[in-house]
């Protein structure tokens, strides 16, 4: 059992995370950054939710680019073959739910 203040986590680098769970290969990361991710798309479904910050989500649909602006409590669901980079606007602390090994 553990107990997390995830206001309190930092990391060495952007992106950094602190493994929380990893149950039947879908981990829960906690991950801090002050950086952007890179445009990705991930091998399986992602949850995505603000925990600390405000985030500018980015993701191609339709062959253009959206952006939707995030703030704690909001989530993001990214199914298979979604596109999307995450920046952060300052410090972010953000909890991903993916298959292991995701990118």
């Amino acid at each position: 059992m553990i107990f997390i203040k995830a206001k309190n986590f930092t990391a060495d680098r952007a992106w950094g995370a602190l493994d929380i769970a990893n149950m039947n290969g879908v981990t829960t990361r906690l991950h801090w950054t002050d950086q952007p991710y890179k445009w990705h798309i991930n091998d399986g479904e992602e949850v995505f939710v603000v925990l600390d910050g405000e985030v500018n989500m980015h993701y191609r649909k339709d062959n253009a680019e959206h952006v939707q602006r995030m703030s704690v409590g909001d989530i993001f669901f990214a199914a298979i073959g979604t596109e999307h980079v995450a920046h952060p606007i300052g410090e972010a602390r953000i909890l991903v739910i993916e298959k292991e090994g995701s990118v």
